[in-house]
């Protein structure tokens, strides 16, 4: 066992970081209160070398970059719950995390991206090619390459074997939200990281291959097509164009839930036949930049959320939650930190599938009203007991 340095952070959030038996990064956030000791098992496994930072290709139709991460095929898909690579490790299951956790934050043992450099433990190979700069990215020539730089995390809400971020405490959850800010501003400083985005898949409909209650975060070494295209509709629309959304969104028959600090809506123009936004009110790029009112008031805002879409039908809504930051070095005082919560569920036992317009063409049919959505979704979110969160 080894005594971590801890350091406290908002909301009498403690950390403490670690290292992996291969040199991985691991981070501890103990939960306030935790009956958790300061002790943590070191992780003695004999582990391999990591994989080399896998490389990246420029879609010269689109101007997009495609990582090409193989390593990644060899993930666990769908493991038992004695197998769990997320749980606390046993003597049967050597699993990523050596010890008993409330909230763990560690670098994917197979990332799309990363490392951005090699560390001091030399437990990854240095970029061979990384990109000089954003102007690098853009520029013109077919097959270009660069290395893909940057750092993918798993942030384990739990270490119990099943759920979601919907499943937790209130106390549990505000822990997650400060490891997300914690998380968010580390990995804003990396070199070659340009946007950080954190995430959570949910349901096997949308992909998940472990049940374990965890979500990720992807520092990329670029911005992101989507927040590309955000940055043009911000210079064609105005620089208070988040400001405007809010106003608009909140005198409509749209909004879901609102708070003094957040406020929870259906899009005017939604793509998913259920999709949710929720926007601060007060300008903040990324979760790094929130007060601690307003981390405070999300907790329980986003849980009764989540709950709400769960409750809309009798199993389990599956769910991509993307929490959209501003990039690191543009926008900063115009994209607005805001969540995108999507589901292609669009009945009981019914799926929207993207084929040919949507999937090939990127021109979406909407299935259903967006306001008769925000009713549905309004109704189940009151039927959340408030002493449940």
């Amino acid at each position: 066992m080894q005594q971590l340095r801890a350091h406290e952070l908002g909301a009498g959030v403690v950390k403490r970081s670690t290292r992996l038996a291969d040199g991985r990064e691991l981070i501890y956030y103990d939960d306030p209160g935790t009956t958790l000791g300061p002790d943590r098992a070191i992780d003695a496994r004999d582990l391999g070398p990591r994989p080399e930072t896998a490389t990246m290709r420029r879609d010269v139709l689109t101007g997009d970059w495609v990582s090409v991460a193989a390593a990644r095929q060899n993930r666990a898909f769908l493991p038992p719950a004695e197998l769990d690579p997320l749980a606390p490790q046993t003597a049967t299951n050597p699993s990523e995390i050596p010890s008993l956790y409330d909230v763990a934050v560690f670098e994917n043992k197979s990332p799309a991206f990363g490392p951005a450099l090699a560390s001091a433990f030399g437990e990854a190979p240095a970029a061979a090619d990384p990109p000089h700069d954003i102007d690098d990215l853009d520029a013109p020539g077919l097959g270009r390459t660069r290395t893909s730089v940057g750092r993918c995390e798993v942030v384990c809400f739990s270490p119990e074997h099943s759920g979601s971020f919907g499943t937790q405490t209130t106390v549990r959850a505000r822990t997650v939200i400060e490891a997300w800010a914690d998380r968010t501003a580390a990995l804003s400083g990396l070199p070659g990281v340009e946007q950080v985005f954190p995430f959570e898949n949910r349901g096997e409909a949308i992909g998940v291959t472990l049940p374990h209650p965890h979500g990720q975060i992807y520092a990329y070494p670029y911005i992101t097509p989507r927040t590309t295209g955000l940055l043009r509709s911000i210079e064609r629309e105005g620089d208070d164009l988040f400001a405007r959304i809010l106003e608009f969104e909140r005198a409509s028959e749209r909004v879901i839930l609102a708070g003094e600090h957040w406020t929870a809506y259906v899009p005017f123009a939604a793509r998913w036949p259920l999709e949710v936004h929720v926007l601060p009110h007060r300008h903040v790029p990324d979760f790094a930049e929130t007060s601690d009112a307003e981390r405070d008031e999300l907790a329980p805002l986003y849980l009764r959320l989540l709950r709400g879409v769960d409750a809309l039908y009798d199993s389990p809504t599956p769910y991509i939650a993307a929490w959209h930051q501003a990039p690191v070095h543009r926008g900063r005082d115009t994209v607005r930190l805001n969540l995108q919560l999507t589901s292609p569920r669009r009945a009981a036992d019914k799926l929207k599938f993207l084929a040919g317009s949507e999937a090939a063409m990127g021109a979406w049919i909407g299935d259903i009203p967006p306001e008769t959505a925000a009713a549905s979704l309004r109704d189940a979110v009151a039927s959340i007991p408030e002493e449940s969160l």
